[in-house]
């Protein structure tokens, strides 16, 4: 039976969108399991989101923190489930911050119009947008504070290609001769306070004069080739005058302002382009996380920084205090609860719930959670018993990844982890998704071990945790298939790898268990200063040549390798 949850949560993977909220009033959370994702990670990732989805009211999506692998791959293509998205970091993003949406402004507009656009807002930053929410430029109080302390270019207005419409609106004015698209590009501004006969020697052609109600300085005006006359206290421009400025190709606005009111808002009436600030923007990404941009926004004492989407739209503006209220992202863990097997900065996230099968770990929480952790060979074991008790019908392909993470977990029910639980459950999704366990299994595992396509860092890689015992960092990692052949041909590749890989990432030793099913055994591969001893302290009877060992009736990694591993660390 498949629920609208479980279409909604498929569709989400296909349309891959991102962590924003995707219903008014709900949250989203998210459900992780570990790096390095095994299929039973992965699984129960999947089934808990669609566990919660049914029976609460925010939306839970599942999440993978690292790359499928091959049985993997084949598990959800044989149910025809999509993976989850990919969630490299939790960390908190500029998405998680309270964004100011303050509207972009056209390059076009004054600085009046700029300035009081950030007055309604609340804002000292203007950001300015082409038609397309292109970032063209940015545009503070600062910037026009400034631009009045240094008034003392008259030819500013011309400069800045100032439009005849700019000024009748900076002025409260009306334009009565010209058009108020078209803009001044030459000439100074002038007072024409002088007599006509003293005028015609500082008035120049292009010049933009400031007049009072003289009819005889108009036509001084105009006859000396003004670009526009600028006429104060609401004075009338006679139709004498107004024809001889229209032939003569000369704008006449009229305002019901004074002279000196004229002569302070007048740079008022430049676009806003012309004081911008265009080059060396800092911007951030909707994606960005805040660890990267709070060196930044605290080298550079700005009030506000533009925010753009990933392809480069403006969105709006975050200053430093957004990052004091920021919103942590929710999270749900399955499948593990250690600190080094987490997606990165699982610091930073709010776990409200983890669900796992392993020995508790590093992990540590700000705020009591909900925490399962039960002693089965399988979280998806847990997940089936969710189902039970919260009474929800399992969908068959559900049950069929539940299935598979089971049989992959527990060695299709012949790993020491493997309980009475595990085995019962296994049988039951198996009935649910109408799968043959054996023949299910062996396509699965051999699906698993085909790796001929991969390079020895992706089969090391493959399923690979990190482990911290007190002051000792190691990791572990495993491959399982049914022939011997197959591992001995994977032994071979990894060997020359796995001498290169140790000593990174702090890890100061390396294993690696090459596990046959069939014959319930493992080769156990090790690497680093005393890994040999290790071995020998944990497995006393077993003889270890100098990169490897056979370690019969050793098939798990959780329930044999590390306890044994534990113990011998305890007697060092």
């Amino acid at each position: 039976m498949i629920t609208l949850t479980n279409f909604l949560v498929i569709w989400y993977y296909r349309n891959k969108k991102g962590v924003e909220k995707t219903l008014e009033n709900k949250q989203t959370i998210y459900v992780i399991g570990h790096k390095n994702p095994d299929t039973d990670s992965i699984c129960s990732a999947i089934a808990y989101a669609d566990i919660k989805n049914r029976t609460e009211e925010d939306t839970f999506i599942p999440m993978r923190a690292g790359q499928i692998n091959e049985e993997t791959e084949y598990v959800l293509k044989r149910f025809q489930m999509s993976a989850p998205v990919y969630l490299e970091d939790i960390g908190t993003q500029v998405k998680d911050m309270e964004i100011h949406k303050t509207e972009g402004a056209r390059s076009d507009i004054s600085v009046k119009e700029a300035f009081n656009h950030m007055t309604e807002n609340g804002a000292v930053t203007l950001p300015i947008t082409d038609e397309e929410n292109n970032l063209e430029g940015l545009i503070t109080i600062g910037d026009i504070a400034r631009s009045y302390m240094d008034a003392y270019d008259n030819t500013v207005i011309a400069a800045a290609k100032t439009q005849y419409r700019n000024i009748a609106s900076t002025l409260n004015g009306e334009i009565l001769v010209g058009d108020a698209e078209d803009f001044i590009d030459r000439g100074k501004v002038i007072i024409g306070a002088a007599n006509p006969d003293k005028m015609e020697e500082f008035i120049d052609e292009g010049d933009l004069v400031i007049l009072g109600n003289r009819m005889e300085d108009h036509l001084c005006a105009v006859e000396q080739k003004a670009a526009c006359i600028i006429v104060g206290l609401g004075a009338k421009v006679s139709s004498v005058i107004q024809k001889f400025a229209r032939e003569n190709n000369c704008t006449v606005i009229t305002t019901p302002y004074d002279t000196l009111t004229i002569a302070k808002l007048i740079n008022q009436s430049i676009p806003v382009r012309h004081l911008m600030k265009t080059k060396n923007l800092i911007t951030f990404r909707m994606d960005d996380f805040t660890d990267d941009i709070r060196d930044i926004m605290g080298k550079n004492r700005h009030r506000d920084f533009p925010v753009l989407d990933k392809d480069g739209k403006y969105q709006g503006t975050v200053s430093r205090r957004n990052l004091l209220n920021i919103s942590k992202k929710k999270v749900i863990l399955v499948d593990h609860n250690e600190v080094s097997q987490a997606v990165d900065n699982i610091r930073e996230a709010d776990i409200l719930e983890i669900i796992d099968h392993h020995r508790i770990g590093s992990l540590q929480t700000m705020q009591p959670v909900v925490f399962r952790n039960q002693p089965v060979g399988c979280t998806a074991t847990i997940m089936y018993q969710m189902y039970q008790e919260k009474n929800l019908d399992i969908p068959p392909a559900i049950a069929g990844l539940l299935c598979a993470a089971i049989l992959s977990d527990t060695l299709m029910f012949r790993s020491p982890t493997c309980t009475f639980l595990d085995r019962a459950a296994g049988q039951e999704l198996a009935k649910l998704a109408g799968i043959e366990v054996e023949e299910f299994a062996a396509e699965m595992f051999r699906a698993g071990s085909d790796l001929q396509s991969k390079s020895p860092e992706e089969i090391f890689y493959q399923d690979f945790k990190k482990f911290i015992i007190d002051d000792v960092t190691f990791g572990v990692g495993q491959i399982n298939s049914m022939s011997a052949d197959e591992l001995q041909h994977i032994k071979e590749r990894l060997q020359p790898y796995i001498k290169s890989e140790c000593g990174k990432n702090g890890i100061q030793m390396v294993f690696f268990m090459l596990t046959n099913i069939v014959e319930e055994s493992t080769e156990l591969l090790f690497c680093g200063e005393g890994s040999r001893h290790m071995v020998s302290q944990a497995f006393e009877d077993m003889k270890a040549n100098e990169s490897s060992c056979m370690l019969l009736g050793v098939v798990s990694r959780k329930k044999q390798l590390i306890p044994a591993f534990m113990r011998a660390l305890e007697e060092v």
